[in-house]
């Protein structure tokens, strides 16, 4: 059920995604995506929504790496301690390999 053109309830916005209706709150407050508050419902944007989905479909198991560059820019991810390292896990192996001068 679409109330305004371009926005749907929480509820449907599960049916289409497969999101919980936790999760899709969770989006909503974390401003990755738009709402609005409708009389008792709250209405997210279904294009934004959509593309967000798609968006961590393209990322596959990539989205849970904490060093990726879009988090870092953004102040949530984790910053390399070292500025030539690329800050990953291979990259503090390789780097303790070189001090112990393996």
């Amino acid at each position: 059920m679409s109330i305004v053109e371009g926005w749907i309830t929480i509820q449907d916005a599960t049916g289409l995604t497969g999101y919980s209706p936790k999760y899709v709150r969770q989006l909503v407050n974390q401003r990755r995506i738009p709402a609005r508050k409708v009389g008792r419902d709250w209405l997210v944007h279904r294009d934004s929504l959509l593309a967000h989905r798609a968006q961590m479909d393209d990322m596959g198991k990539s989205k849970h790496n904490p060093w990726r560059a879009d988090l870092v820019a953004l102040g949530r991810g984790r910053r390399p301690q070292n500025p030539d390292s690329d800050g990953g896990p291979e990259g503090r192996e390789l780097e303790a390999d070189n001090e112990r001068g393996a």
